[in-house]
């Protein structure tokens, strides 16, 4: 299972302290990378706690989030999955597919 407690802030790092540090390396003095960018969905991202501390290596370097396809396919993956299982479990009787369904909706892409 991925924990997805190294993803997002307010759903999904539970420690409020760690945020401030790299979530890759722990680096500390990190910058704030929105899993789902664009201007609305920096907007939703932000609103849903879809955002990870990286450090500027990790956000704006050469191996980078926004500079590594593969990462940011990997953290998007990540971040969808962290908002289904939030979604599923502040909804009653809502499947997987429901939750899917709704974040397709709500970001108008799904990545899974």
């Amino acid at each position: 299972e991925i924990s997805l407690g190294l993803v997002g802030s307010e759903m999904c790092i539970r420690d409020r302290d760690y945020a401030g540090y790299d979530i890759i390396d722990g680096t500390p003095n990190v910058q704030r990378h929105h899993i789902f960018g664009g201007t609305a969905n920096r907007r939703l991202s932000d609103e849903d706690g879809l955002w990870v501390p990286l450090s500027d290596e990790h956000h704006q370097g050469k191996m980078s989030v926004h500079m590594n396809k593969e990462m940011r396919v990997l953290m998007r993956i990540i971040g969808q999955l962290a908002w289904e299982k939030h979604y599923i479990a502040e909804n009653e009787n809502v499947s997987e597919d429901d939750a899917r369904e709704a974040f397709r909706k709500r970001y108008g892409i799904s990545m899974l």
